[in-house]
């Protein structure tokens, strides 16, 4: 196990995922996923306080579309779970932080900010292209 300095950011410098490159990126995700889970709990902790107990309609309807928002955000910080633990399934095996299209390593810049990028800029550049060609209008 390898211990992290607080101020410690990966570096162009270093060699690509070296064992602190993997261990930043494996705490970086951990603690990514441990927030999402703990605000899913909180969210179904306020859920289960009970019904709409709002007599106005317009009240009530506000009260209703709070819930459905929150039920969708919900939704979306599970599906970014999955990605999360996905990331870390390929730290573990040893694919993480290279472009799972042509191979080549993402840049660090790009994992600092999502750390769940499966593709380079380059690869989902291409790939975005290619949806906004062939989507369905």
């Amino acid at each position: 196990m390898i211990t992290l300095s607080p101020d410690y950011r990966p570096s162009a410098d270093e060699e690509f995922m070296n064992e602190r490159q993997l261990a930043y990126f494996r705490q970086k995700l951990l603690h990514w996923r441990m927030d999402l889970l703990k605000e899913a709990g909180e969210t179904l902790a306020s859920l289960s306080e009970g019904g709409i107990h709002e007599a106005d309609l317009a009240d009530r309807a506000t009260v209703e579309t709070d819930r459905a928002f929150e039920l969708r955000t919900r939704d979306r910080a599970r599906k970014l779970i999955i990605k999360i633990d996905m990331a870390l399934a390929r730290i573990e095996d040893g694919s993480y932080g290279y472009c799972e299209e042509t191979g080549e390593p993402i840049a660090l810049q790009r994992l600092e900010a999502r750390p769940i990028a499966t593709l380079s800029l380059e690869a989902q550049e291409r790939h975005e292209r290619h949806e906004k060609i062939y989507r369905d209008d």
